[in-house]
């Protein structure tokens, strides 16, 4: 079985796949990755038929290693990566070999940067994934020193490839349906609050991220109001109006109004969001978000339809001279003969 070293982390390390959905009642949220997107944009880069375990990088990276060759995809946030101090390609999929030095620096553009082994990370499951749940203690921060089983690379002599990844690093436009309690909140309300560029504040983990402006969203209605079972994508606004966007490891129960939910191909969006990005909200109907949703298998083969194979410059590969590059040269005088 292959093992993925962890040299030195840099950043905030875990272990997430997409999750454990399912276990509401017993009060466990799905967890899972930040950016669901960059494990379905890495699945697709290795052939996989479906998201890996991988590793989450928040805000920076660390020096990698493994004990197998395998291909290794880097997704989600980009980061500045190098192999043995060759520079490589972000959204892509590369080689590493046994030795090598897999180098990840820190965020050039959004907060979560992922790297996934193609055999996917192969640590224990507990009820049916591998993803650490922090805020719960179901796993721990990945650290120097660390080593991770993964399985074998089921396609070594895949070409590597890059893929067109789906914008989202900088903030923009994020559609967000009715919820339950959009009623309680008055239509003047509503319009201020779709009307109104935000910024994504300083304050924000995997449970949450704050979202600030100028206004405060608020309802006389919701005095009292008992508390109901929310999840990621929630808009909720706390008790002086100031909203919050529920992400993966979010509390399972709320008493705050929620105006809104964004959906869910938009919620990376939030997740890649810096501190400072700016951030509208678009008001959809439910007909509408229906429309936009796409299983993670059909984002999958979507994904595989951005992917190509990646021709690298010549100046940037090392054992350049280890490569057949010419095919097919004769003496010259097959025509005389």
């Amino acid at each position: 079985m292959t093992c993925l070293r962890i040299i030195r982390a840099d950043g905030i390390l875990t272990v997430q796949d997409m999750g454990r959905p399912g276990h509401l009642a017993q009060g466990l949220s799905r967890g899972g990755a930040m950016d669901r997107q960059a494990l379905i944009e890495a699945a697709a880069l290795l052939g996989s038929v479906r998201p890996l375990a991988a590793i989450e990088m928040a805000g920076a990276g660390g020096a990698f290693g493994v004990s197998e060759p395998t291909r290794v995809a880097l997704t989600g946030a980009p980061m500045v990566a190098t192999l043995d101090d060759a520079p490589l390609r972000w959204h892509a999929s590369h080689r590493l070999q046994p030795g090598q030095t897999l180098r990840i620096g820190g965020a050039q553009a959004g907060v979560h940067g992922y790297l996934t082994p193609a055999g996917g990370i192969a640590t224990p499951e507990w009820l049916g994934s591998r993803a650490a749940h922090l805020t719960i203690g179901i796993g721990e921060a990945l650290e120097g020193g660390s080593a991770l089983p993964c399985h074998p690379d089921p396609d070594p002599d895949r070409p590597d490839r890059v893929i067109d990844a789906a914008a989202r690093f900088n903030g923009g436009t994020v559609r967000v349906m009715d919820g339950p309690q959009t009623g309680l909140f008055d239509e003047a309300m509503l319009d201020a609050f779709f009307g109104t560029d935000f910024t994504r504040g300083p304050r924000g983990n995997r449970q949450g991220v704050q979202l600030q402006a100028d206004a405060r969203f608020t309802s006389d209605q919701a005095a009292g109001l008992a508390s109901d079972v929310i999840g990621p994508g929630d808009v909720q606004m706390t008790g002086d109006g100031v909203p919050y966007v529920l992400m993966a490891e979010c509390q399972t129960i709320g008493g705050y109004p929620r105006i809104g939910q964004v959906i869910p191909a938009d919620l990376p969006v939030i997740a890649q969001a810096v501190p400072g990005a700016v951030l509208r909200f678009q008001r959809l109907t439910a007909v509408q978000a229906d429309a936009l949703y796409r299983s993670d298998a059909v984002a999958l083969r979507e994904a595989a339809g951005r992917c190509r194979n990646l021709v690298r410059d010549p100046a940037t590969i090392p054992d350049l001279l280890s490569y057949q590059l010419v095919g097919g040269v004769t003496a010259g005088r097959e025509l005389e003969e």
